[in-house]
């Protein structure tokens, strides 16, 4: 964790008591009473005890407002900290597995059977107990509901007793246990349809109210099983990057999450915290031909242009990624070759050299890329070496790397035309367009997703680019079923590269990995955050919220 501290103070609490402002964000007016979230006007010169317990946070709730509500079954929590509900597992600041709800558990020989004993002291915030049924039916329902998580190795999950739970699995995939690290549990006697707009579980934090548009308030549970926080009070308002930097300026909120151009602010009383993370961003090529070749829902499939591995090889190694970085990240971020570089399964040996343009360059002209009508564009059999890249359109990082990117490429004598478009819009050109992608998990079933050949399906991004090389589906099959940690790894590292074949550069330079970014937070320089996890994609800065708390001046003041 890098902070870049901001000398002075401010009478922070006593700014943020009691005001109206305006958030300009998303390209609308909110009014947000913050009279409505601390004391009325009339106690405003009234001293507040309880104000350095309660935090007020813009930080996107992890990617934005959920649509779906803060239900687990539909992808809440994945990634980040769910705050409502708990789970049997969770990560350490090590992104070590250690035990929440769970106290034990075992797997069968054959590793289709998991059966996990659970903590018998848990009540959800209604009181009633939470026993092995609540997670079964939280498995049974995830499975079905096609949420983030994949679940499609779960064949079932049944209650024993009330304390014992047993998972039967249609694939020994070792990576299991990461699910169970992932889904909150709900409760089966309180859940329906809308439970995700107020959701009852047995997290630390307890659900209180959600405005939609504008914020949600979670307060402290008092009968937590766990450490309790020190934070009572939790309000996280919804608005963009640059609305929520200038509320941090003004005094209206503790914590935001800001654009890495923010980096070099000063801000009188608060900090700048920069946090590393595992969130890749990448572009898929697509690999194969346009040969009119069209998905089941008529999307066509294949790229004359990105189908040739010497453009593919030319970009991965001609693009200068800390140019990338400096400039459209202002430095936030650290030069990503594989995807994976940070993670135990990632493959050094598939790490090479960039910004080799005479090489690159080389490469495309023995491949028959030339440019022969002085245009500064490569051609091939009349083929010019030009193609779209999309970015999501409310995405300005991603926009900027698309930028970039296409900087760079010119200096090889590829023209990258960079579009931004909706998700809808994206998801019917995947298959035939490179887009700037985001990937980030503890899990190493992502990358199996990503380049297993029978892992295909564009509902959830899984290899996109319809990747088939049996070598590389060999060492993810044995990595995914290797339940002794360095056979697993091993086999992770070498679907990349293992000297003669892998998805990466030195193999069939499938991606173009460009960088992972860094996280900014601006925030009151009395808020000890702790050690904060790795940040995963999307970002999880609540994932140690049981550690923040105020400095001892400010928390007596």
């Amino acid at each position: 964790m890098e902070i870049y501290e901001s000398n002075g103070c401010r009478g922070g609490i006593q700014i943020k008591k009691n005001q109206w402002y305006l958030l300009l964000g998303s390209g609308l007016v909110i009014i947000v009473a913050v009279g409505l979230l601390f004391m009325s006007a009339n106690n405003s010169a009234a001293p507040n005890p309880q104000a350095s317990e309660e935090l007020v946070a813009a930080v996107g709730t992890h990617g934005g407002e959920p649509e779906a509500g803060f239900n687990p079954i539909t992808g809440w929590g994945y990634n980040h900290e769910p705050l409502v509900q708990s789970t049997l597992f969770k990560k350490d600041s090590n992104a070590s597995l250690i035990k929440d709800l769970a106290t034990d558990y075992t797997v069968s020989e054959d590793g289709l059977t998991w059966t996990v004993k659970i903590r018998d002291d848990v009540n959800f915030h209604d009181g009633v107990q939470l026993t092995a049924k609540d997670i079964a039916f939280t498995f049974n329902t995830a499975s079905k509901a096609s949420g983030q998580v994949d679940l499609s190795m779960l064949e079932k999950a049944a209650a024993l007793d009330e304390h014992t739970v047993e998972f039967s699995l249609n694939d020994p995939q070792a990576t299991f246990i990461n699910k169970l690290a992932v889904i909150g549990i709900v409760p089966e006697h309180a859940y329906e349809e809308t439970y995700g707009q107020n959701p009852i579980g047995s997290g630390p934090y307890t659900f209180v109210q959600w405005d939609k548009g504008q914020q949600v308030i979670f307060k402290a549970n008092p009968d937590y099983y766990g450490q309790k926080p020190f934070f009572k009070k939790l309000t996280v308002l919804f608005m963009d990057s640059d609305a929520a930097f200038a509320a941090a300026k003004s005094g209206q909120i503790d914590v935001a999450e800001i654009p890495a151009s923010y980096a070099n602010q000063n801000v009188k009383g608060m900090k700048m915290v920069s946090l590393d993370s595992i969130d890749a961003r990448g572009v898929n090529l697509p690999i194969h031909a346009d040969t009119g070749q069209k998905t089941e829902d008529g999307y066509a499939i294949g790229n004359n242009v990105t189908s040739d591995i010497a453009i593919r090889k030319a970009l991965n190694i001609g693009i200068d990624r800390q140019a990338l970085i400096d400039g459209a990240l202002n430095g936030q971020g650290n030069e990503e070759f594989t995807g994976v570089d940070k993670l135990p399964w990632g493959n050094k040996e598939a790490i090479f050299e960039d910004g080799r343009i005479e090489e690159a360059k080389k490469i495309l002209n023995d491949a028959g890329w030339k440019d022969t009508d002085g245009d500064g564009i490569v051609e091939k059999n009349g083929l010019k070496a030009e193609f779209s890249l999309l970015y999501p359109s409310n995405a300005q990082e991603r926009q900027a790397l698309a930028v970039s990117v296409s900087e760079e490429a010119k200096k090889l004598g590829i023209k990258i035309k960079v579009e931004g478009k909706s998700w809808d819009n994206i998801d019917a050109l995947i298959h035939s367009t490179p887009v700037v992608f985001g990937f980030g998990s503890l899990d190493p079933t992502d990358l199996y997703l990503r380049y297993y050949s029978k892992s295909y399906d564009p509902s959830n991004y899984n290899n996109v680019i319809r990747y088939n090389n049996s070598k590389v589906d060999n060492y993810l099959r044995t990595a995914i079923t290797s339940f002794d940690p360095n056979t697993a790894n091993r086999n992770w590292q070498l679907a990349a590269w293992n000297g003669k074949t892998g998805y990466s550069e030195k193999g069939d330079a499938t991606w173009l990995w460009m960088a992972t970014v860094n996280y900014l937070f601006i925030m009151d320089e009395d808020l000890d955050i702790g050690t904060p996890k790795i940040q995963p994609h999307g970002a999880d800065i609540f994932g140690n919220i049981l550690e923040w708390k105020r400095t001892e001046n400010q928390a007596n003041s």
